[in-house]
């Protein structure tokens, strides 16, 4: 037998020697037997000791070249803990309803709830690297995928996730040799497809990829951890050593009390432009040209919804506003114009349970529609940085940094063909105050006015603050924000009729690269 070193010749191996290294093989054999038992036992109680903390999740992403162990680790790590708090997806080809959704919208879908652990075989990563592989995208492409990768994931830990990135790395003949052994083995032959071939001999190309890649999305909050993986109990013993020491790390970290509850003090208006004083809030439309005006945008907005290229499109509508303003009236005075089978309404209240054991945005991205849909969101993902910020429900820098997250998510819809368009519907203190009266007497309006609407009145001059920092800050090229002058119900609807009916129309016109068909 021979045996050689890092730069050394092959040398004979004596018998006693060849003993002595069976030896030492069984001792380590027998030393990560004794680990393996020691590191689970670890690993059930800090999963038993994050599900009794309840305060954040955590997320495994298992990723890496093929054949190196990744589906053994997953495997692994449910049979290591408790496989019922545990939340494991595997990611490939997009499927059709994947497809027709923005493209992040599926990992969000499976993201874990506070207290549980997740685990992503495969995750955002996957895609770009192979596309850019293949040719399928530029270098310029290939960075605007990686920027928001590295935005997701910065949002994912300012949020509280604990977010574990293993990168499962085998050299060239490693990633041969295992191949090889896999297709010879009756039991795991099935693993080996031709697409893993295909990838082996594009392995210079990927190493090409991936190593910029690994650099620029390897961060303090979520740094890439690389595990060598050509033999199976190192691997096993890195992954499992690296978990426990996370989340132990986190465990037992002192809570920090949020100042939750109260209300933080509003910046100084200094030169901010109140945007809503200068709304002229009484706009005249009569009953008769409300008439005439609802037949014709109801008509135009239907046929654009029937448009044979409106299959390729989607459009989410966000309606807020002062509370009485008429949000409900203008989306029943859309929806009158489309087929009910071609849209959904989404009412947002106050999250549930369910809903406040995942990031902000979670309960945002699960109903947007597929392609060829309509969204009408009545209260949306804004209730961060108006009601929350008001209330005091989310400490300040929650709602600051919740600027640029909800850009950032509506930038990710509109890039995926969806039209986004946001309605602020404004009515001045006095009209409010006219109809909060009128619901309390009209028996079938009551159900409108609760004491939360009353009592928000007082905050009123907060309320307009964070708005008009709402708009400044979120009005964009690609998701301008609506301001509607609703102290007219009739002049309301028609804005916010004419206003969606025009964006949709301006979609249809456009070519697939952007440019107008007109």
């Amino acid at each position: 037998m021979w045996i050689s070193g890092p730069g050394e010749a092959p040398c004979e191996l004596p018998h006693a020697m060849f003993e002595s290294a069976r030896l030492k093989h069984r001792v380590a054999k027998a030393a990560y037997a004794r680990e393996e038992v020691t590191l689970r036992a670890a690993l059930l109680n800090a999963q038993y000791d994050l599900k009794l903390d309840g305060r954040f999740p955590v997320l495994i992403v298992i990723a890496g070249v093929e054949g190196a162990g990744k589906s053994e680790t997953v495997n692994l790590l449910n049979e290591w803990m408790d496989p019922r708090h545990i939340r494991t997806a595997a990611f490939g080809t997009p499927s059709d309803e994947e497809a027709e959704r923005p493209a992040h919208w599926r990992f969000w879908r499976a993201l874990p709830p506070k207290g549980r652990i997740g685990i992503f075989f495969g995750a955002w990563h996957t895609l770009p690297i192979v596309q850019r592989v293949l040719g399928q995208i530029d270098d310029g492409d290939f960075t605007r995928q990686i920027n928001h990768i590295q935005r997701l994931e910065q949002m994912l830990c300012d949020e509280g996730v604990v977010l574990l990135k293993y990168w499962f790395h085998l050299s060239k003949e490693q990633q041969k040799k295992r191949l090889k052994a896999l297709e010879a083995d009756p039991k795991t032959r099935w693993r080996v497809t031709q697409t893993e071939w295909d990838y082996f001999r594009l392995y210079d190309r990927f190493v090409e990829v991936c190593d910029p890649f690994l650099r620029q999305t390897s961060t303090g909050a979520a740094p890439w951890i690389v595990v060598p993986a050509a033999d199976p109990r190192y691997r096993a013993l890195t992954v499992g050593r690296h978990l426990l020491a996370a989340l132990r790390a986190r465990l037992d970290e002192k809570v920090a009390k949020a100042a939750v509850g109260k209300a933080p003090p509003l910046a100084a208006p200094g030169d901010r432009v109140n945007v809503l004083s200068a709304l002229q809030l009484d706009q005249p439309m009569t009953r008769a040209a409300y008439q005439r005006q609802l037949e014709k945008w109801q008509g135009r907005l239907n046929l654009a919804a029937r448009h044979p290229r409106f299959r390729k499109l989607s459009v989410v509508a966000v309606f807020e506003g002062n509370d009485g303003a008429g949000k409900g009236g203008a989306i029943r005075r859309v929806t009158g114009a489309l087929d009910a089978r071609g849209y959904d309404n989404v009412p947002v209240a106050a999250p549930t349970e369910e809903e406040r054991a995942q990031p902000y945005l979670w309960r945002f991205w699960r109903p947007l529609p597929r392609r060829g849909r309509f969204a009408f969101f009545d209260r949306s993902w804004y209730g961060r940085v108006l009601v929350e910020r008001v209330e005091g429900f989310c400490s300040e820098a929650d709602w600051k940094r919740a600027y640029g997250e909800i850009n950032d998510f509506e930038a990710a819809l509109v890039r995926h063909g969806m039209v986004v368009a946001k309605f602020w519907l404004a009515v001045s203190k006095d009209e409010q105050f006219k109809r909060f009266k009128l619901r309390e007497q009209v028996e079938f309006k009551r159900f409108k006015i609760t004491d939360d609407d009353w009592r928000n009145r007082e905050k009123w001059d907060a309320y307009e603050a964070a708005v008009c920092d709402m708009v400044d800050r979120t009005s964009t090229a690609a998701a301008p924000w609506t301001l509607v002058e609703a102290n007219n119900k009739y002049h309301a609807r028609i804005k916010v009729l004419k206003t969606l009916c025009e964006a949709v129309e301006a979609a249809l016109a456009k070519k697939p690269g952007g440019k107008s068909r007109r």
